[in-house]
């Protein structure tokens, strides 16, 4: 049986997550600034229109955006977290394999489908309901392997005759728009590839599927050998529906303003801890190697520059906040000096285990902390159920170290006090 995937990409995601609760931005540029609002990470399509680039700093655009009216918003990653978890939700209540490759894509697996009803049908049906129930609007693109259904995607978003949705399992239509896309737009081929195929006169993606699959191998890798098959229709890739468990865990973030008081950095210190000790247990692990960093900026003239990181083994592996705040402390209190402006700092945690499946050290008991995992995952329920919020006394009250978001929206899905008002 024919493999058959779709990749749904939601369009302009960050910038639609924004518009959404604001209808009175439907036709107004809209811009998504980096942590900091240092720099454009997302545009609407109106902001493209007017050229704006993405990764620009934002300093540099004040004047566009002030002479086009475009409107600005600070990073809501709870916002487009909990709407990309919508979306993923209906794309798996209509498909028995879903992978979910980032926060605004999805690989459907639709083997079969083709038997009991047409594909494009049922992509314009999937598009619909996800449109309706969202407000999030998707490109769908079907073909036989994942780099053809990447193509196909690509081509609904740039084609508005498609209605955002293009079936890509016949071979002719496949040639067509191969020799359409540039060969440096192909799923897999990175800038120092494509300058190295287009000096041997491969400028196309059908240029690259013409090509000989086991000779590019040699010369350049096996990656591209698949890439190669992929684009003449044979499935190298399968979806990938186990996320694979994370090696690290790194929790960091640029200052709003250079820190200069050793409570403050150690403030953000703890934040970092216990928001790292969250993520540990949402991937049901331990750690036993733990890592705190903190630098000056090297790009302030006639300012010395100061960077640290020190690492340490926990005897035995832990997931507890608690633990993890002393080992930090510990760890911060060595590496601190003063007399320096710190414009960064963060936890790392590493060397993960399972429950159960690990060495203990032999004079100490596993964990003398009483109802550790219930505790936590106390904490962690309330925390992200929207309803309150608990904190640990060492991460301060009013944090005046926090990243800079002056034109942070409303968490108009997990809060209830900022649930949007209809008069």
């Amino acid at each position: 049986m024919q493999t058959v995937f779709a990749l749904v990409d939601c369009n302009n995601f960050y910038a639609s997550c924004e518009k959404l609760f604001r209808p009175d931005l439907k036709h107004t540029p809209v811009v998504v600034l980096s942590n900091n609002d240092g720099c454009v990470v997302a545009r609407s399509k109106e902001a493209k229109v007017l050229g704006l680039k993405m990764g620009v700093p934002m300093f540099q655009v004040k004047d566009e955006i002030r002479q086009h009216g475009i409107v600005c918003f600070s990073s809501n990653y709870v916002l487009y977290a909990d709407l990309s978890n919508r979306v993923m939700t209906i794309l798996e209540e209509e498909a028995p394999r879903v992978e979910v490759y980032s926060i605004d894509e999805a690989f459907m697996d639709l083997t079969g489908v083709d038997h009991v009803t047409d594909l494009l049908a049922f992509g314009k049906k999937v598009k619909a309901k996800v449109d309706q129930w969202t407000g999030i609007t998707v490109g769908i693109g079907i073909a036989p392997t994942k780099t053809l259904a990447k193509l196909a995607n690509h081509a609904a978003k740039k084609y508005p005759a498609t209605g955002s949705v293009v079936d890509l399992m016949e071979p002719d239509r496949q040639k067509r728009l191969l020799s359409l896309v540039e060969v440096g737009d192909v799923w897999g081929v990175g800038r120092r590839t494509m300058a190295k195929l287009k000096a041997r006169g491969i400028h196309t993606a059908l240029d690259l599927a013409n090509a000989d699959a086991k000779a590019m191998r040699s010369e350049f890798s096996v990656v591209l050998e698949r890439t190669i098959r992929e684009l003449n229709g044979v499935s190298c890739l399968d979806l990938e529906c186990v996320r694979p468990t994370k090696q690290q865990i790194i929790c960091s973030r640029s200052f709003g303003h250079k820190v200069t008081e050793k409570q403050e950095l150690r403030e953000a210190i703890a934040k970092y801890t216990t928001r790292a000790a969250e993520k540990l247990r949402g991937e049901k692990r331990l750690c036993r190697v733990v890592s705190v960093f903190i630098r000056t900026s090297p790009h302030v003239k006639n300012e010395p520059f100061y960077s640290k990181t020190l690492s340490v083994e926990l005897p035995n592996p832990t997931d507890d906040t608690r633990d993890l705040l002393e080992v930090t402390n510990v760890i911060f209190r060595r590496i601190w000096r003063a007399g320096y402006r710190y414009m960064k700092a963060g936890v790392m945690l590493a060397d993960f285990y399972e429950h159960g499946v690990f060495q203990q050290d032999l004079f100490r008991v596993e964990n003398n902390k009483v109802n550790s995992k219930a505790l936590m995952a106390v904490v962690d329920h309330i925390n992200q159920s929207g309803l309150g919020n608990i904190f640990f006394a060492s991460q301060g009250v009013s944090p005046q170290w926090s990243m800079k978001r002056e034109h942070l929206s409303p968490a108009y899905t997990t809060k209830w006090g900022e649930l949007p008002k209809v008069f």
